[in-house]
């Protein structure tokens, strides 16, 4: 532990040194942020939790060059390089199936730099992903210790806070659409789509009534934030998340008696009707537009589909031209911009507008990055869901039924995230690489649990 005293003994130097100095007011922060050193140094989950909550709230600090995020990033990067290095932290905890593939993936994506049609652009977009890597990294090295049930009230409470200002404040709308604190409505649907399944499974755990009405009203305020979002693709993540976890708890329909049937219906003869008269009535006709795919979605139909069906179109021509290494990581909006495609959807014509990434993250890699690249990001993806069904099995082998019902809802909520990247370019999402590196770490946990031996 000597070396942590020189580094606090260092620190109480530098506030000494800014007491000195013409910013005498930055001492009291330097002083508070050594205690949070301090305090992550003994609880390295808490920065990891943290991190999370702020994921929803990320809009208040851009542009800025320090943030609680940033903050919390590079204290815990420090904190676990010196915890490993004297040994204090075992490396074996690095191990992953996940690795397999993702080594590959950041080898092709080494190659695909180097050749890119735009180093700019690609370094930009190789620092925006490296934030994702490093919470991988980080999720290994502490996952083991991260309190589950807290990070569901967490991801739940913050997301909710954020639907709150998103319906009630113009302010964190974008054309009428709630957007939170982020500048897409889409990526604010992915943070409800995510966070509906943890909020469920709080509701179903709660130990009294109290809470379960505490967390049902997040529930609602969740459901509440997505139909402001009017975001066509969180309705449909949503719709299959609930199908998949009513599938989950079939086994218990039979414990309802028919007096709850009768309540159940009259709360849905109540809610339906309310739920259709609040939803904005421009929510409905996207819906409505929805209809014409069935018989090809044109332009002049929607703009919105057309737009992405012309994504498609650009990104399948990059991916005749460069299969195997693609165009250069994040120069899809490159190629977008001068195809005619981002003059008939732009409304303005100004170059944020002409220069759209592709609104599906897939489809990006796969264009940017070559079918190689893009098969493994796939392939990541789906062991990370393989992970957590498997770890749902190993705990109902040890008929450890509350964890089973936990992993269950983890794998809802991760799933919701793989399906929304089909339609929001978001391969730097926070959620999704704590998450995969969770989904390695809860399997290897429950099978190394003991199992339990059954009594005749």
């Amino acid at each position: 532990m000597i070396f942590p005293l020189s580094i606090v003994s260092l620190l109480g130097l530098a506030c000494l040194g800014l007491l000195a100095s013409p910013y005498p007011y930055l001492a009291p922060g330097a002083v508070l942020g050594l205690v949070g050193v301090a305090v992550l140094y003994r609880k390295p989950t808490w920065g990891l939790l943290g991190i999370t909550a702020l994921v929803p709230f990320e809009g208040f600090f851009k542009g800025n060059a320090l943030s609680g995020s940033k903050f919390l990033g590079v204290s815990l990067i420090l904190i676990l390089l010196l915890q490993l290095a004297i040994h204090q932290l075992p490396g074996e905890r690095l191990r992953s199936n996940i690795w397999r593939f993702l080594i590959w993936f950041l080898i092709l994506y080494g190659l695909s730099f180097i050749t890119s049609d735009d180093l700019g652009m690609s370094a930009g977009h190789l620092r925006e992903l490296s934030v994702g890597l490093i919470l991988f990294v980080i999720t290994l090295l502490i996952g083991r210790e991260l309190n589950l049930d807290l990070f569901a009230r967490l991801v739940t409470l913050s997301v909710a806070v954020t639907c709150v200002m998103a319906m009630f404040s113009a302010k964190y709308q974008d054309q009428g659409r709630a957007s939170g604190l982020l500048e897409d409505p889409n990526a604010f649907a992915l943070l409800i789509a995510f966070a509906v399944p943890m909020a469920l499974l709080l509701v179903l755990r709660s130990p009294n009534l109290l809470h379960r009405l505490f967390w049902g009203g997040c529930c609602l305020l969740l459901l509440g934030g997505m139909t402001k979002t009017e975001s066509r693709s969180g309705l449909v993540v949503l719709f299959l998340s609930l199908v998949i976890g009513t599938l989950h708890y079939r086994a218990q329909l039979p414990r309802i008696r028919p007096r709850h049937l009768g309540f159940a219906m009259l709360g849905a003869a109540i809610v339906i009707p309310l739920a259709i008269y609040a939803m904005p009535a421009g929510y409905i006709a996207r819906i409505q537009s929805l209809s014409v795919l069935s018989a090809g979605a044109k332009g002049h139909d929607d703009e919105s589909l057309g737009r992405r069906a012309s994504y498609i179109v650009v990104g399948g021509q990059m991916i005749r031209e460069n299969p195997l290494l693609g165009s250069g990581p994040g120069t899809f909006p490159l190629h977008y911009a001068p195809s005619g495609y981002a003059a008939a959807f732009s409304a303005n014509r100004k170059i944020g507008d002409l220069y759209r990434r592709a609104h599906n993250t897939y489809l990006e890699i796969f264009s940017e990055l070559g079918i190689p690249a893009g098969l493994l990001f796939v392939a990541m993806l789906g062991l990370g869901l393989y992970n957590l069904i498997r770890a749902r099995r190993a705990w109902m082998l040890r008929r450890n039924w509350e964890q089973a019902d936990l992993l269950t809802h983890l794998s809802i909520s991760f799933l919701s995230l793989t399906l929304f990247l089909m339609f929001l370019s978001a391969p730097n999402q926070k959620y999704v690489w704590i998450m995969l590196a969770l989904s390695s770490v809860l399997r290897t946990q429950a099978e190394e649990a003991p199992l339990l031996e059954v009594r005749a």
